[in-house]
């Protein structure tokens, strides 16, 4: 729930995507008597045939919702910002072999990032339609799971900065999905029957090997079987796979699932069969830990490593020196012990470290090799 308090005569900004999840935060923010101006942040092209791009849709939902609720709806254009820091972070690791969360970075470095410098810094707190939730304890600002496991976007947000943190509310983080429909649908919003976004954040419909094949391109590579040696088929370059990955690897005989990865010649293996023991992992190590609040994680934690609903239990055996400080990067490192072996454990994932009762999120680390 929010706190009047902490929201009373402040300024405040809201992320409007044309969503049914951010236009319910404003009606949620007037609702209880704030005035919120609404803020479209524009990352797709005008090259709208190219990329399919739905943004000419989404001004229309967030002028509606906006106009609705008397709000002030501003075009704050991140186009720049966007495919010089998150596609590059993207492709860089892509093209190292890794697996990157480009929504993850979208959060840090473009919607709590470039919008404050642009316009952010005139608000003291910043709404989004994230599903997360956060609470003070000990003059501590928390980042906290949303009650709807399935929707729980802290994943996502793990990667902010403590000012960040400070700065950013989430008033529908406390309902389950169908209550934000429900509101939607009791308050004519022309967003309520809007499908949910998929695919990467700001991308509209572009298809994610669609977003990597114009920056990287193609090269033809083995698919190799792990076991055996054998050469069994041909993919169009090793970016284009995952570790764990199962769908799209258009080889007979399935199911196969992509268990290794060797950049510097471009194979591909894979292994045949659901259980694999090369495909799970139970001991990895994760680098740059970034502590969302300055506080570090205690030894016995709960972790996920892709949006899933699902929590596993860990120890952390930390490996490097280590530090307080959340804007000290590059200094705190574990070996996370995970109490089950994990499927498809890829470096360059984010993991998420929380408490014993998966609430409270303390942060994330880079899965390294």
């Amino acid at each position: 729930m929010l706190d009047i308090e902490e929201l009373k005569d402040k300024r405040i900004a809201v992320l409007l995507s044309g969503g049914v999840d951010s236009s319910v935060v404003v009606y949620e923010l007037v609702r209880q008597g704030f005035q919120p101006d609404c803020f479209y942040i524009k990352i797709g092209s005008d090259e709208t045939d190219e990329w399919d791009c739905s943004m000419e849709e989404d001004m229309e939902m967030a002028t509606a919702v906006a106009h609705k609720y008397g709000c002030r709806l501003e075009v704050v254009d991140c186009h720049h910002e966007y495919w010089e820091q998150v596609t590059r972070y993207t492709m860089e690791k892509v093209r190292a072999g890794l697996t990157p969360n480009p929504d993850v970075m979208c959060n840090r470095l473009i919607k709590f990032g470039a919008f404050h410098e642009k316009r952010g810094k005139d608000y003291e707190l910043i709404a989004t339609g994230h599903y997360a939730q956060t609470e003070s304890l000990n003059n501590i600002k928390w980042l906290c799971t949303a009650p709807d496991p399935v929707k729980d976007q802290t994943d996502f947000l793990a990667q902010i900065t403590d000012w960040q943190l400070q700065k950013a509310i989430f008033p529908i983080g406390h309902y389950v999905k169908d209550e934000v429909r429900q509101i939607a649908e009791r308050e004519h919003l022309v967003s309520a029957t809007r499908k949910d976004s998929q695919g990467i954040c700001f991308l509209g419909k572009v298809d994610y090997n669609e977003y990597v094949r114009r920056y990287l391109g193609e090269k033809d590579g083995d698919v190799v079987e792990l076991e055996t040696g054998k050469v069994i088929g041909v993919h169009h370059g090793h970016w284009f796979h995952t570790i764990g990955q199962r769908k799209g690897l258009g080889l007979g005989g399935g199911p196969w699932f992509v268990v290794k990865k060797d950049v510097d010649q471009n194979i591909i293996y894979v292994s045949h069969g659901y259980d694999p023991q090369t495909a799970y992992s139970q001991d990895f190590r994760i680098r740059d830990f970034h502590s969302l609040n300055g506080v570090l994680p205690p030894e016995e934690v709960t972790f996920k490593i892709r949006h899933t609903p699902d929590f596993s239990n860990a120890v952390l055996e930390p490996v490097a020196p280590l530090t307080s400080h959340p804007s000290s990067l590059a200094t705190n490192e574990y070996i996370v012990h995970s109490a089950v072996p994990i499927h498809g454990v890829a470096p360059g994932q984010f993991c998420v470290i929380y408490d014993a009762q998966h609430h409270r999120c303390y942060g994330s680390g880079e899965i390294s090799l």
